[in-house]
């Protein structure tokens, strides 16, 4: 029953949306009778002076305006390099039919004055959205806006996506806005400071680079502020505080000239309210990308040594942040420009988790109950300067630190074959210092120079701690069995140091070809200590002095490569081919011996892109790659992962060759506002580096190596979404295969994963009345291993609306269904989560006042699964309980 109101709710305000209008057709040509695609056409109210309905042309020049009869209406049509036509029009209670001529002139005065209407525009590469035509009020933050507009989404990881592309930049007013990151803008730029929003599409920092180089998938968004905004501070002050000793502190500053910039955001807040989580730390680039990303080797470096835990969708059973980062921009000359940031966020974690996990090989069932106590500092500086004295000269220089401190104290209690409590502690402060340094240099029309540096410093120490009952290895180990508790202990050490240099030489042949030489290096350089000893009862140390319990490890990677790539426009299509030849010598030096491996590779790619439309493509992508692992599989000495798991390398590795196939179609038409993209990859790995392991119930032992089984997957993922008026609908699908090999006991395991992900939704844009969105989303996860074969599901309807009411408030509700199943009817869990918040606002005023409402049906756990070659694992996640804030906000 309540389904069904819900149901007839939305279907009364799509009926509401779409009653008394009538359709104003034709079709834009120019004087040659060819039509026009993307022009713009606009419909004004004669009376109001207010614009009533816009459309853009389709590739064929045919247009459709929604009309109110019994309106008479000023229709403009304006387009890039034609003079801006106009008519009057009376809407009567009939669809009408109106063809355009347009006459090709130099001047675009006009067309600038109708673009500045138009709520979409298109500009070449750029699509212009003027936010106002697309917010009801109830927006808060960029994020709010940006899921109104057509063509953009923000993924689950916060990130902004343009075209099923992830939106590598975001700038406001032109200028960097935390360089490598999109989701601190979506979540704190005030969405009443935005005047328009600019989507670069085929975006190249380089004006020099541009077209010589594949940009499709590169895009940025600029943000444009409204006039107010400008040269003045703005932005809020928000406190708030509840029951339970629950707080919230939020204030937020910008300024923005054209010569000087300055974003400061700060928050603290006890409510489970993540600003800047592990991942984004471990994904913030700062800007910083692959240089050799066309040339076909890959060589790792490590990170994050221990594996720490992470909250599912940040809801632990309590979380506690703090966070502040600033970012600056200021152009002192015309030449000279300078920006960075500092990032700090504390993040203390409580987590607790009952785990069940089936060991494939043994057919153990391992059930743990799991407490976390965690800690993490982190923090991010970035500098960098950009000096382009011409229009033929350009130098950057980028520097990026990232540091973090983590402690994390987990007790485990696990039940198997024995019963054992184990206690862990898990130390780390990594280092990672990069520089960038690039130089271009266009000599002539003809001549084009590029040469790019980066150097990579890294020293991360993780150490770890057990102390347990049972030692699982204790047949392995020299360890002192007369004590109460094993208390073991590991440190581990790993300094990183690694140059990739590379010159490009652009020949350009001609407007449609050009040729690129490319000659380049990467060096990669590091050192691996590790050692394991025991704290006895007495606190004495017991050290474990033989070569198989530590390491000493020199180990070095060489690539030198030379490039030759081809690219041409031939009508529709752009062809662009490559080859790259590498002399690799990779060198691991310990136990007194070096083993050394050359290898000659020569890598082809290539790309072709299929332009059919002005906004429709067909990609294609064929790479071969070779990727080399890091130092700490190749460290032969025992390394204790967890509790349960030993690993020895293997000094004897070699590299793995992957060939990479991906195609991609892409359509945004204007026209009607639809946007499709679709997406296939496969990737087929030889000599993949894989693990062997023994296992012994549920504990095991592994090393890694080449697999003479070639590893294959497979994923597509595709999205349709519509704009029908005030109403848009999506439909969106991800699947994904892959099957793996493996020596488990040595013996061969091929597992194979098969995962569905679908999504279908239906949301409303009204100004005037309130909005609702309804979707169902639908995931099935299915693993094969050996014998063994499960599959989970999960159904996860949802609702989101807000509406303005009595004038002066704002009320928002949120709601996610979720329904965990599995194939034997073994789980069968049901949550769900629904979170309000209403606030108050008088007209013109400064200060909101709000009430919010988290997790208001107390739900108390969540269900997550996971699979790898040894074992099948779900787990029930415990989250933080209801919360309630009174909080009070200020605008600046």
């Amino acid at each position: 029953m309540r389904n069904t109101l819900l149901f007839v709710f939305f279907l009364s305000m799509v009926t509401m949306g779409v009653a008394q209008e009538i359709s104003l057709t034709g079709t834009v040509k120019d004087s040659l009778d060819v039509g026009v695609d993307m022009a713009n056409v606009i419909a004004i109210n004669t009376e109001t002076k207010g614009l009533e309905s816009y459309g853009i042309t389709n590739h064929a020049g045919l247009y459709k305006l929604k009309l109110k009869p019994g309106f008479q209406y000023t229709v403009k049509v304006s387009y890039l390099g034609f003079k801006t036509e106009s008519f009057t029009f009376t809407a009567t209670d009939a669809d009408a039919v109106k063809d355009i001529v347009m006459q090709e002139q130099a001047s675009q005065l006009d067309e600038v004055e109708v673009t500045y209407e138009m709520p979409v525009s298109v500009k070449g590469d750029t699509i212009v959205y003027d936010t106002d035509a697309f917010v009801s009020g109830t927006e808060k933050k960029l994020k709010d806006v940006l899921e109104n507009l057509p063509g953009i989404e923000i993924n689950d990881d916060g990130q902004i996506e343009v075209e099923g592309k992830t939106v590598s930049k975001v700038m406001v007013e032109g200028k960097d806005f935390f360089d490598g990151d999109t989701k601190l803008a979506v979540e704190n730029i005030p969405a009443n400071a935005l005047s328009k929003v600019e989507v670069l599409r085929n975006f190249n920092e380089v004006s020099q680079m541009k077209g010589l180089t594949n940009d499709d998938d590169n895009v940025a968004l600029n943000i444009r502020l409204k006039e107010g905004k400008k040269n003045f501070w703005f932005g809020e002050l928000t406190a708030g505080f509840g029951p339970d000793d629950r707080y919230l502190a939020h204030p937020k500053l910008f300024y923005y000239s054209p010569k000087y910039s300055i974003n400061i955001i700060t928050d603290l807040n006890n409510l489970g309210e993540v600003p800047f989580t592990r991942n984004d730390y471990r994904n913030f680039t700062g800007g910083f990308r692959n240089i050799n990303s066309r040339g076909g080797s890959s060589i790792t470096t490590g990170a994050d040594g221990l594996g720490l835990s992470t909250a599912q969708n940040n809801r632990a059973n309590d979380i506690d942040t703090k966070f502040a980062a600033a970012n600056f921009s200021y152009a002192p000359t015309e030449t000279l420009d300078l920006s960075g940031f500092g990032i700090y966020s504390y993040t203390g974690t409580l987590m607790k988790s009952q785990r069940n996990t089936t060991y494939i090989a043994s057919n153990d069932v391992e059930n743990a109950t799991t407490n976390t106590d965690q800690t993490v500092h982190l923090g991010l500086a970035k500098f960098s300067a950009r000096y382009k004295s011409n229009a033929n000269f350009q130098l950057d220089y980028d520097a990026l630190l990232k540091q973090s401190d983590d402690n994390e104290e987990v007790d485990v209690l696990s039940i198997s074959n024995i019963t054992d409590e184990i206690s862990e502690v898990k130390k780390q402060r990594p280092l990672a210092v990069n520089q960038n340094l690039n130089l271009y240099y266009t000599l002539n029309e003809k001549n084009i120079f590029a040469v790019e540096a980066q150097h990579l410093y890294q020293d991360e120490d993780p150490f770890y701690e057990a102390i347990r009952s049972e030692f699982a290895f204790a047949d392995i180990f020299p360890v002192d069995e007369n004590q109460n508790l094993y208390n073991i202990n590991q440190s581990k050490n790993v300094i990183t140091n690694k140059v990739d240099a590379k010159v490009d030489y652009y020949r350009v042949l001609g407007s449609k070809s050009n040729l690129n030489l490319t000659l380049g290096t990467t060096q990669s350089h590091q050192n691996f200590n590790s050692n394991i000893f025991q704290i006895l009862d007495n606190e004495d140390t017991l050290d474990m002095t033989d070569d198989e319990f530590g390491n000493d490890v020199t180990f070095n990677v060489s690539d030198l490569y030379l490039g030759l790539h081809y690219k041409v426009i031939a009508g529709i299509f752009t062809f662009n081919p490559g080859v790259t030849l590498h002399q690799f010598n990779v060198k691991n030096e310990q136990l007194g011996t070096v083993v050394e491996d050359n290898l000659t590779s020569l890598l082809p790619d290539l790309y072709i892109n299929a332009q059919l439309k002005k906004s429709e493509n067909i990609r294609f992508n064929y790479r071969v790659t070779r990727s080399f692992t890091d130092v700490s599989n190749f460290a032969q000495g025992y390394v204790l992962n967890n509790y349960n798991s030993l690993y020895s390398g293997n000094r004897d590795l070699e590299s793995a060759l992957n060939h990479n196939l991906s195609l991609n179609f892409f359509s945004f038409n204007m026209f009607n506002l639809t946007n499709i993209f679709a997406n296939v990859a496969y990737t087929k790995r030889i000599d993949a580096l894989k693990s062997s392991a023994d296992i012994i119930g549920i504990n095991r032992v592994s090393t890694t190596i080449n697999s003479n089984f070639e590893d294959e997957s497979l994923s597509a993922s595709g999205n349709y979404e519509r704009t029908f008026g005030k109403i848009k609908g999506s439909v969106r699908g991800n699947v994904s295969w892959s099957t793996t090999n493996n020596l488990i006991d040595n013996q061969q395991r091929t597992s194979n994963s098969f995962t569905q992900n679908y999504t279908g939704a239906l949301s409303t844009n009204f100004k005037n009345a309130p909005n609702l969105e309804l979707g169902y989303r639908y995931t099935v996860n299915n693993y094969e291993n050996g014998n063994l074969e499960t599959t989970y599901f999960t159904s996860r309807p949802y609702a989101r609306f807000d509406a303005t009411f009595l004038k002066n408030f704002i009320f928002n509700i949120d709601y996610d269904y979720y329904n965990y199943t599995d194939k034997e009817d073994t789980i069968a869990n049901t949550y769900s989560f629904l979170e309000s918040n209403i606030t108050y606002q008088k007209k013109d005023s400064h200060w909101e006042y709000g009430l919010k409402g988290t997790n208001l049906l107390n739900t108390t756990t969540l269900n997550r699964d996971s699979t790898n070659d040894l074992f099948f694992t779900t787990e029930t996640y415990f989250v933080q309980p209801r919360y309630i804030l009174f909080s009070v906000k200020y605008d600046l």
